[in-house]
């Protein structure tokens, strides 16, 4: 390979990952899951053999590269419209701590070891297990605490003594872009014909026209229409 090929390939190789980093999206490698993780690196590896390796030809190199980066995008494009597709790639939150007790079948299950659970509650300001009511191994391998009532910071709504009682310790997504979770629903004793009727009420004609909604902590229940207009019932 002479100077004048390689420099055509850097170039070739440089514009093309520059354009496909673009198209794919600004997720910081914090909210990256697994799959973007390995996909990214498996791109970089391929446009670095293209601009180095003389037995790979550019047209075939880029138009692999190309390639992956489109199924990529696919894949992704699934992620966000189809529930059980998101749930086969990247897997769903599993609450670790419960009430205040640890749930070894989850932790093993998502091979998390006790030390590495102290590590993360520690990058919470959590430096014993006790303090902890709800603990959420998220799928980006971050950690979501919310600490007993007795540890939390005061707060304006805290100071409000006639404020609400909140029946559910979490926010439970009940329908996501048009479709019903009815086993959440099930986890808090609710039904769809409940829902439906909430929604009527809410004057939301069909599911279907609902891009997200979740039970609050209160009871009430958020909706966020397609036609982007959110409603707190």
């Amino acid at each position: 390979m002479n100077l004048s090929e390689l420099c055509i390939r850097l170039t070739l190789t440089f514009i093309t990952l520059f354009i496909l980093t673009r198209i794919t999206g600004r997720k910081e490698i914090s909210q990256m899951t697994f799959f973007n993780w390995v996909s990214g690196v498996a791109i970089g590896s391929l446009a670095a053999n293209i601009a180095v390796n003389k037995n790979l030809s550019i047209t075939l190199g880029l138009i692999a590269l190309i390639g992956w980066t489109l199924l990529t995008l696919i894949v992704e494009f699934l992620d966000i419209k189809i529930k059980k597709t998101r749930q086969l790639i990247i897997g769903d939150p599993m609450v670790v701590i419960k009430e205040g007790k640890l749930m070894e079948d989850i932790l093993k299950k998502a091979r998390l070891d006790i030390d590495t659970l102290r590590a993360l509650l520690r990058e919470k300001n959590v430096f014993q297990l006790s303090d902890v009511d709800y603990a959420i191994f998220e799928t980006n391998g971050k950690l979501s605490v919310i600490k007993n009532a007795d540890k939390q910071m005061v707060t304006k709504e805290d100071m409000n003594l006639f404020s609400k009682p909140k029946p559910f310790p979490l926010a439970t997504e009940v329908i996501s872009d048009g479709t019903v979770h009815t086993k959440n629903l099930e986890m808090i004793n609710r039904d769809e014909s409940w829902l439906v009727q909430q929604l009527q009420q809410a004057n939301v004609a069909s599911v279907s026209d609902v891009f997200y909604a979740e039970i609050q902590q209160d009871g009430s229940l958020y909706i966020d229409q397609k036609r982007d207009q959110s409603i707190k019932t």
